[in-house]
């Protein structure tokens, strides 16, 4: 029996599954999740796990988050991103205000979404005045508040800048009726996401709603969760809905063998080449799968055991996070390819994983440059350094 802690969020999100199945048109044809799917989140305590639990929030092991996600996007890789998205987003609690936490996460539903890095504030008295427009904010269309990462200008005019002179940026937050939304989210792939941009004009936000994020000096809460930028959290998370969205499609290709017959052809499940693609393709996945794992298990371990998270573990969690996401679509490509033309009916749902899995592959967390980063620091290390700290 596993008892890993918040073990019963992964049998939640299984439970939700077939509910998110039967809304997974609907959530594709109007762009973003349907209430009952959020309602349903909302109920199950999904949003919240990892959120602190001085809030009331679950603070599980990225494990935990993994596998949930993987189970969600098993039924709908739209519904999984926006739950990741926003689960992440909830990590800020860990660098506010306890006032400004509360009011933020535990008045319902208590869902913070935000966009790309862009922009500036003003200094004024008692907090920032904004003036601007962001993009990319998956599960906006869910959430009750938004978030900004900006940079800082002073009252003179000058830009505020952290010790080592890189320009300071605070995630400032804001409730999401303070916003006019703009739609703008129209895509080929996580098209049920609503990545919409958000507008705000001239408007003052208090100082305690204004996180120094991923920043350990400004950092409230001691669980070794928040020891993880949420930045590596991300890449976790969005290679599990990569792994789930993959095994989703190889069981559909894997089912379709075991009953399609090709006019004058072997059935399927006969055929050499479809055996041996389905061997290879089953291998590559459940390799990725725990490859991704066992790095964060390790992590996670070393993490817990010292407090203490190294350069080291940063580019052990950028590459297994990379390389899961690319063979994901590897997978995800051999299925749609074995299925033939069932594939392209919308009915049968190859073309919309197909879709979502390269909409997934797009997005920053899947960039080759990652490579490059990983290949520099092992390139920059000791030789003679023993193969623990390799």
């Amino acid at each position: 029996m596993n008892k890993l802690p918040g073990f019963g969020l992964i049998e939640r999100a299984q439970a939700l599954a077939p509910l998110i199945a039967r809304e997974a048109d609907e959530i594709e044809r109007t762009r973003r999740l349907t209430q009952p799917v959020v309602s349903a989140l909302i109920e199950n305590g999904l949003y919240r796990v990892l959120l602190p639990q001085s809030l009331g929030g679950a603070e599980v092991a990225p494990e935990i988050f993994m596998r949930m996600l993987e189970e969600v996007a098993k039924a709908d890789a739209s519904t999984a991103w926006c739950l990741g998205q926003c689960s992440v987003c909830a990590m800020t609690a860990a660098y506010l205000d306890p006032d400004a936490a509360h009011e933020i996460f535990n008045v319902p539903p208590g869902i913070l979404a935000w966009g790309a890095i862009a922009n500036e504030v003003q200094v004024v008295p008692g907090g920032y005045r904004a003036t601007a427009r962001w993009d990319f904010a998956s599960g906006s269309r869910q959430a009750s508040w938004l978030g900004a990462h900006v940079q800082i200008v002073e009252a003179d005019g000058t830009r505020r800048l952290k010790p080592n002179g890189a320009p300071e940026v605070r995630t400032i937050l804001f409730a999401a009726a303070s916003a006019t939304m703009h739609d703008v989210w129209d895509v080929i792939g996580l098209n049920g996401t609503g990545t919409d941009s958000y507008s705000v004009n001239n408007l003052f936000i208090p100082e305690k709603f204004a996180a120094l994020r991923d920043d350990p000096a400004a950092l409230r809460e001691q669980g070794p969760l928040y020891r993880l930028s949420t930045n590596m959290v991300f890449g976790l998370g969005f290679a599990a809905v990569s792994v789930g969205v993959a095994r989703a499609t190889l069981d559909a290709a894997i089912e379709l063998a075991r009953g399609k017959a090709s006019v004058g052809l072997k059935a399927m499940r006969e055929n050499n080449a479809v055996q041996g693609e389905i061997g290879r393709a089953e291998g590559s996945l459940r390799a990725a799968r725990a490859y991704l794992y066992a790095t964060a298990g390790e992590v996670w371990h070393d993490l817990t055991r010292t407090g203490n998270l190294t350069e080291d573990h940063r580019t052990a969690l950028r590459l297994a996070s990379t390389w899961t996401i690319h063979q994901a679509a590897s997978v995800v490509d051999t299925a749609y390819h074995m299925a033939g033309a069932t594939a392209v009916f919308s009915a049968n749902k190859f073309e919309r994983r197909f879709r979502d899995m390269h909409a997934i592959a797009q997005q920053l967390q899947a960039r080759d440059t990652h490579y490059e980063d990983v290949g520099r620091a092992i390139l920059a290390t000791d030789p003679g350094a023993p193969a623990m700290d390799r």
